[in-house]
């Protein structure tokens, strides 16, 4: 019954977006999304806020084209028009910034980079589908994710708790005031849960401070923000269907496993006039990194020590017509990184007890882009822009030069790399109520030191380049009279030079995939009281090369689907407000079937699930809300994999329940 409402889904096509709506990610000086030239879903306080998100997947994958598998606690695998990337692969194919400026360091991105964003205090979250415009660099391949701090003038003093199933307890509270030319807002959120599964437990807080003010000759902006991270973690069930049974999906087969982690983070964006003709902007930072993380998916359980810390400048001039608008812009950064790995248990196999890796990195990254927009016509708008961005590496090992085990320790190098990443694009504006976009674009992912640094052997990083995604992309977006909205985008990629370890243990530096799809989004008004959303994408990603190993499920051959990769994704919402007081909406979230082996030999047959959420204001000021999350108790996988011989799932929880309560001033 579910599934046969797809015809009717893809007749529905649309995102919300308003006149009065500015989106950042496209253009840092801000632009309305009915005007960009690329597809960006933003997902505004009040969504934030109603959807009451547990994890950021719960947000994310609203957003056509996106797909975050949940892991256990706070981590994460992504996908934006792209398979679900795992490991160094997914450690910097996506950018995720804070205010335009990313969490980490381009070189030394994590794989669950999420957990360090502030995703339950942040003022709105912009996805951004496709390679990044010229304003970003590295990392921005497939997609990025942008979330931007609550501006102190326009959000309300508030505090917000929650309490639900297996053990979960969320909070937060924001205060804020003005003092002359100066307003600032202070935010602090926390989530405990016990955890679903056995020995699972996640303590996570969120701080955030901000003030905005103006001085004589320019505005400013400043914030501080932070997480802290503590999480029990639990590995995979194995099994055929093993999901299925829920005494094993609520097992936990490595206790032992465990992420500590804290990030801090600081910036001051200072915005002026230059001689009455052009805007300029300087923002310098901060950041720092950490974590302490078990590597219990190893028969060595090693403990892997890592962090770095970041400074940082980001300048622009910006020069602005009635018909033209030209950015020129330079971003420099130097980073300290660091990476141990000790095991303390006896050796076992070629897994040797003591120190594995003790390194550090210093990393430099300097960029000039430009990016310019011009009416061509009354109705046509043509968009250019290119980023040449380069990357010095400075490794430094602190162990003997050798070989112990399984375990490569280079000797002291350096490593430098350059990429140019074009872009182009037009809209055309077909009538007040219609527009058709296109654009093609580059973008790059320059190697990450530990894919160039934390070696096995037999492996080798000579001609290791940046990875690069060339994009070509065809859209629409039309306004119906009665308030509905549809955007339609299609598009094509090819990824060349990619980096992997294939299952035989070596490196990977030519690898290529090949992607297209088409994505959509909706937003329906069915009467008064009615309205219907649908978000989902139909894509196609396939291996564009040869690899073969010893292990016959991990042999790729050109024109497989690449695996953990989706045909079919949507998330369709149906809200019902009968009085200004009382909501509620009923979430369909459809996930396809899908490969779990390289060698197409395996597969998940996908999912469905239903989400109920409800609120009432009792008051002006107090508002209680709820949520039943898998209402139907269905049994599924977050994440499905073929490895080693056999299947293995991170089990889907079963059906949960929340409430909570909001006073706001």
């Amino acid at each position: 019954m579910i599934r046969a409402l797809i015809p009717l889904c893809l007749l529905c096509v649309s995102p919300l977006w308003a006149q009065d709506v500015i989106v950042v990610t496209g253009d840092r000086s801000g632009e309305r999304p009915n005007e960009t030239v690329s597809p960006i879903t933003l997902i505004d306080r009040t969504e934030i806020l109603n959807t009451g998100a547990q994890h950021p997947a719960e947000l994310i994958n609203r957003a056509p084209g996106a797909f975050l598998h949940r892991g256990n606690g706070a981590e994460h695998l992504t996908a934006i028009r792209s398979p679900v990337l795992t490991g160094g692969a997914g450690a910097g194919a996506f950018l995720y910034l804070e205010d335009g400026i990313p969490l980490r360091a381009a070189g030394f991105s994590n794989v669950n980079g999420l957990f360090e964003a502030l995703s339950g205090l942040s003022g709105n979250v912009e996805v951004f589908r496709g390679p990044g415009p010229a304003h970003y660099g590295s990392n921005a391949l497939h997609g990025l994710i942008h979330f931007r701090t609550p501006e102190p003038g326009s959000t309300p003093q508030s505090i917000e708790i929650e309490a639900g199933s297996f053990g979960r307890v969320r909070g937060q509270a924001i205060w804020t005031g003005t003092h002359e030319r100066t307003s600032w807002l202070t935010g602090l959120a926390g989530q405990h849960e016990e955890g679903w599964r056995a020995e699972s437990g996640l303590d996570r807080l969120e701080a955030l401070v901000r003030a905005d003010g103006t001085a004589p000759h320019f505005d400013w902006r400043f914030t501080l923000s932070g997480i802290s991270l503590n999480q029990e973690t639990a590995g995979f069930i194995r099994g055929s269907d093993a999901y299925r049974d829920r005494t094993l999906a609520r097992s936990n087969p490595d206790p032992e496993g465990f992420r500590d982690a804290y990030a801090i983070r600081t910036a001051l964006r200072l915005d002026g006039h230059w001689q009455d003709l052009w805007n300029w902007s300087l923002t310098p930072y901060a950041r720092s990194n950490a974590m302490d993380f078990r590597m219990h998916f190893l028969p060595s359980e090693a403990l892997e020590e890592s962090g770095h810390d970041s400074l940082g400048l980001q300048a622009a001039l910006v020069r602005e017509t009635d018909d033209s608008r030209l950015t020129i812009g330079a971003d420099l950064e130097r980073t300290w990184g660091y990476l141990t790995e000790t095991q303390e248990r006896p050796t076992i196999f070629s897994f040797v007890q003591g120190d594995h890796y003790d390194y550090t990195v210093t990393a430099d990254v300097a960029a000039l882009y430009a990016q310019g927009r011009w009416a061509l016509t009354p109705s046509l708008t043509a968009q250019l822009g290119a980023r040449w961005e380069v990357t010095r590496y400075v490794y430094d090992n602190h162990l003997p030069d050798n070989t112990v085990g399984r375990f490569l320790r280079l000797p002291d190098r350096s490593d430098d790399f350059s990429v140019l990443t074009p872009h182009a694009g037009l809209i055309w504006q077909v009538s007040d109520a219609s527009a058709v976009f296109a654009r093609l674009a580059r973008g790059s992912r320059t190697p990450q030191t530990a894919e160039l640094y934390r070696l096995q052997p037999g492996q080798d990083i000579t001609g290791i380049e940046p990875e690069v995604l060339d994009s070509a992309e065809l859209g629409l977006r039309h306004a119906f009279a009665r308030g509905g909205r549809v955007e339609l985008v299609a598009y094509a990629m090819r990824k060349t030079n990619v980096f992997f370890r294939d299952a035989d243990g070596f490196n990977v530096t030519d690898g290529a995939t090949r992607h297209h799809g088409v994505e959509f989004d909706l937003a329906w008004p069915l009467s008064g009281h009615w309205e219907f959303e649908i978000a989902g994408s139909w894509a196609d990603h396939r291996y564009d090369f040869d690899r073969v190993v010893g292990n016959a499920t991990e042999t790729i051959r050109d024109g497989n689907r690449v695996d953990t990769a989706p045909e079919w994704l949507w998330n369709t919402r149906l809200s019902w407000r009968p009085t200004d007081r009382f909501q509620s909406g009923l979430e369909w979230v459809h996930v396809g079937e899908y490969f779990t082996d390289a060698a197409n030999q395996n597969r998940y047959d996908g999912h469905d699930l239903l989400n109920l959420r409800a609120r009432f204001a009792a008051t002006d000021r107090i508002t209680l809300f709820g949520t039943i999350r898998n209402l139907t108790d269905e049994r599924y996988a977050e994440r499905a994999d073929f490895a080693f011989g056999s299947e293995r799932y991170f089990p889907g929880e079963a059906r949960a329940f929340s409430l909570g309560v909001r006073f706001a001033r």
